[in-house]
This record gives C-alpha cells, sequence and structure tokens, in this order.
C-alpha cells in the first residue's frame, strides 16, 4: 500500500506523513511547492496542486489511498484520475462545520461539504471508499495569536468569551493514520473534538502558562476586528467566523470520544499542545 497525503507543508498532513513513515507505511508527499518541503530521508515528493488539475495523474501513480484536503474547485478530475489509478480509498479532511444547517451557503462550511457530496457520488459504484474526518477547532488556530503575543503580550479578540474544542494536530493525525491502516474504519464519517471545551480567553491563559509569560487579552469591535484581518482573510470568510464566535459564546460545544474510540487514548488536552509550542509565544 502506497499513501499519497496532499497538504505535505501544512501541520495535519506534515504530521500524517511523518507518522506513516515512522510506521513503516510507503508513502508519498504531496504539496503544491514541493521545492519549499524537506521530508524524510528516502520519501518521495511530488507536485500536487489541488487546483491545478494537471498534476494529478502522475502524483496519483501507484497509490492505492490517499489522504486529501477538501478542496471542491476540481475534485471530480481528481476522482476521475484516482480511479483511473486504482485508488481504493479516500480520507478527506472535511469539517465539522458540514453539519451545520446553512452549511451549503456558509463560505467555511461550503467548499467541505461540496468536496463531501462530490465523493459521495463518485463512490456509489463500490469503486473506492471514502472516509471524512469531520473535525471542530483546531489547536493550532491559536498560532494567529503568535505574532502580537511576542510583540506586544497582547491579544484583541472579539468575542473573548467565543467556545471552541481544540483538537490537537496529532490526534488528527493518528486518527487518519487508524482510518488508513484498518479495514474496519473505511466508509465512515468521524466527528472529531479535542476533549475540553474553552474560551479563547481560556486558551489565551493556558498559553500564557505554557510560555512563562503575561498575556493580556483586550476585547474590539467585531468591525475593527474584520479590518485587522482584511489584507489577508475575504469579508465574507471574517463574517462567517465572526456569527459563529457569536453564536458559541451563547451556546454550549458538544464534544465527542471519537479520538480515544478510534486510537485507545483519550485526546491531547489544550495544555498539551501549548506546551508542544510554548516557544511560538514566547518573546
Amino acid at each position: 500500500m502506497t499513501v499519497l497525503v496532499t497538504g505535505c507543508r501544512g501541520r495535519v498532513g506534515s504530521t500524517l506523513l511523518t507518522l506513516l513513515y515512522g510506521k513503516g507505511v510507503p508513502v508519498r508527499a504531496a504539496s503544491s511547492s514541493p521545492a519549499h518541503f524537506a521530508p524524510p530521508p528516502g520519501v518521495d515528493t511530488v507536485r500536487c496542486d489541488l487546483g491545478a488539475p494537471e498534476t494529478f495523474r502522475a502524483a496519483l501513480d501507484g497509490v492505492d489511498s490517499v489522504f486529501l484536503y477538501a478542496d471542491a474547485r476540481h475534485v471530480d478530475a481528481f476522482v476521475t484520475e484516482a480511479r483511473a489509478a486504482g485508488v481504493r480509498h479516500i480520507v478527506l479532511l472535511s469539517s465539522s462545520a458540514v453539519l451545520s444547517p446553512d452549511a451549503a451557503a456558509n463560505p467555511v462550511a461550503a467548499p467541505h461539504l461540496a468536496a463531501e457530496r462530490a465523493l459521495a457520488a463518485a463512490s456509489a459504484d463500490g469503486a473506492f471508499d471514502v472516509t471524512c474526518l469531520r473535525p471542530g477547532a483546531f489547536a493550532t488556530n491559536a498560532l494567529q495569536w503568535a505574532p502580537a503575543v511576542r510583540a506586544t503580550g497582547a491579544v484583541d479578540l472579539p468575542y473573548p468569551d467565543a467556545v471552541g474544542d481544540p483538537l490537537h494536530e496529532a490526534d488528527l493525525a493518528d486518527v487518519a493514520y487508524a482510518v488508513l491502516t484498518d479495514d474496519r474504519l473505511r466508509g465512515s464519517s468521524l466527528v472529531l473534538t479535542g476533549p475540553e471545551a474553552l474560551t479563547f480567553a481560556e486558551q489565551v491563559r493556558v498559553l500564557a502558562r505554557a510560555a512563562g509569560r503575561g498575556i493580556t487579552v483586550g476585547t474590539v469591535t467585531p468591525e475593527e476586528w474584520k479590518a485587522s484581518v482584511e489584507p489577508y482573510l475575504p469579508a465574507e470568510f471574517a463574517d462567517a467566523l465572526l456569527e459563529y464566535w457569536r453564536a458559541s459564546a451563547a451556546a454550549p460545544v458538544p464534544l465527542t470520544r471519537t479520538v480515544e474510540e478510534v486510537t485507545g487514548r483519550p485526546a491531547r488536552t489544550f495544555a498539551r499542545w501549548a506546551a508542544d509550542h510554548a516557544e511560538a509565544f514566547r518573546g
């Protein structure tokens, strides 16, 4: 079995690649910019840009399974090439946002939902299996606060009381490894969360303890926050995030035990993630 891991420059893809390699599973590292990625020794690296269908055929040649980031732009072309290559299993990194009632109209959820639906339709004849991983909040989202923390020792948030279920990227990689290597888990849809629900303010306090420094939480208006991210975040995505954070501050976040059920051990806490990444928050 050879596994193609897309998005290997990202934290999830790179963590999964290292795990597969360490377990002796034949793996191919795929990236839109492979020249900027250094895989483990002996791992084949190939260009696979999910926005460039012409890169799919070579990347998929000889591959049995794929870990695929949700990019709906050319998913039909990807499926066509996967079928031709004899791929038998695609593990899609989706999002729990697809479960929301407005998922099809939500700019954050819609691409994941479109990718899920396209893969489900393409696999209806049994040519290959599809497993959907639906994480909630990534613990790595906290890294967006790191530059401000290093520069000023403060984080300004529009909704400090917004609640998340931060999931360690290593737990997501562990689950992905399990479904890629255990046929009994194929074809499922798994909702993944961290083991605890924490507000943003609580997450910042955990980060401060891990980094051994004070971090102040300030409150800005949604309009001020949106203006601050305008250079790199489209307005519709910013609006969707603001609405999600506003709603989450007033409603409980449901947690799952899927990580433990699949891997046999509890999900890593946010404190563990903070300890693993503490250096990013030090001056």
